[in-house]
């Protein structure tokens, strides 16, 4: 067996699977423990920690490279490129340059790795991303919607609190803490101090957004989900379908009835 054999047999490896996802963990646990205030000891055992974790990162990385072939379809794959980038901006060294802030952030990026590790979560990532043109109407049409409330809101209630319904733009921020229906009732109940109906003002824009829009949202994503799921299961011939299961069956049972109903006929 070659070489190349060998890694492309451990990159598909669930045992090495698990230990780049358990290693990603450690890099997320790592980076969450030097938020608080710790011994030098322990800092010192954080960073060799991070050392040994970015050279695993690096040796992964060069596996999945050497097993690719030919090479350059390595970086065809833009989740490659991806760990790639992620991995490579990690070398740069924690120390007071100008750029450790930003290699603070990449090591805290370093857990979206765990995205191109996980088929599930790629189909998620690649589900919603493929739902963005169809959300893109639902969302225009739902900025009207917040278009139309604020401006007739901050016409009506200004008078009554003008913090909240100062101007256009502080209607909106007020009617976006109404559709996420947190403490809704008090900007309410306010207004009907002196507008005794303006709760069907309220009443009317959580059922559009809150309840309307944002199932079609719902909806638009889990369809383009189920979408991506077929997608897979028709690209994967070991895959066994369900209506594949029924039809086999059925032809089964078409064939015994026959070969039975041939011995019948054949007796005295």
């Amino acid at each position: 067996m070659s070489w190349q054999s060998r890694f492309e047999e451990l990159i598909t490896n669930k045992v090495f699977e698990f230990f780049i996802i358990f290693i990603i963990m450690a890099s997320a646990l790592t980076v969450g423990a030097k938020t608080y205030n710790i011994t030098p000891f322990w800092l010192s055992v954080l960073a060799v920690a991070d050392i040994g974790i970015t050279v695993i990162f690096i040796t992964e990385i060069s596996i999945r490279f050497l097993a690719t072939h030919p090479r350059r379809d390595f970086f065809k794959n833009g989740w490659n490129i991806f760990d790639t980038l992620i991995v490579t901006i990690s070398l740069i060294p924690l120390d007071n340059s100008d750029m450790a802030l930003v290699a603070r952030l990449v090591r805290v990026f370093r857990v979206l790795r765990m995205i191109s590790i996980i088929p599930e979560l790629r189909i998620l990532l690649n589900s919603l991303l493929k739902a963005l043109p169809r959300l893109g109407y639902v969302m225009a049409l739902m900025f009207i919607i917040f278009y139309i409330y604020a401006a007739a809101g901050s016409l009506i209630f200004e008078d009554v609190n003008p913090v909240l319904w100062g101007d256009i733009s502080i209607a909106m921020l007020t009617l976006f803490r109404v559709m996420t229906l947190e403490d809704w009732t008090d900007v309410m109940y306010e207004t009907m101090v002196v507008y005794p109906m303006s709760w069907t003002f309220y009443i009317s824009f959580i059922f559009l957004t809150a309840f309307a829009f944002l199932n079609m949202v719902i909806g638009i994503v889990v369809n383009v989900l189920e979408e991506e799921h077929q997608k897979e299961r028709d690209a994967d011939p070991d895959i066994l379908h369900l209506e594949d299961v029924y039809a086999e069956v059925k032809a089964l049972r078409a064939l015994i009835e026959k070969q039975q109903g041939g011995s019948s006929g054949s007796g005295p």
